[in-house]
């Protein structure tokens, strides 16, 4: 029971790709600006909305990874 505690309580180098989405995100500078568009919408609105993609193929990576 303890050992399970453990491994649960443990840190993995599979954590750092939220490190990646997070600032990715967070960092305005990297998407405040209107152009390209895509299908006639802003890079600004496109560019959040595909992390919204990559964040999630990200948490199951890390899921899958982390998951024993």
């Amino acid at each position: 029971m303890q050992d399970e505690q453990q491994k649960r309580g443990g840190w993995s180098w599979w954590y750092l790709f939220f490190i990646v989405q997070f600032v990715a995100v967070l960092w305005p500078p990297f998407y405040n600006k209107l152009e390209p568009t895509w299908l006639g919408i802003p890079f600004f609105y496109w560019y959040q909305l595909l992390w919204v993609i990559i964040s999630a193929v990200f948490t199951a990576i890390v899921y899958l990874a982390t998951d024993e």
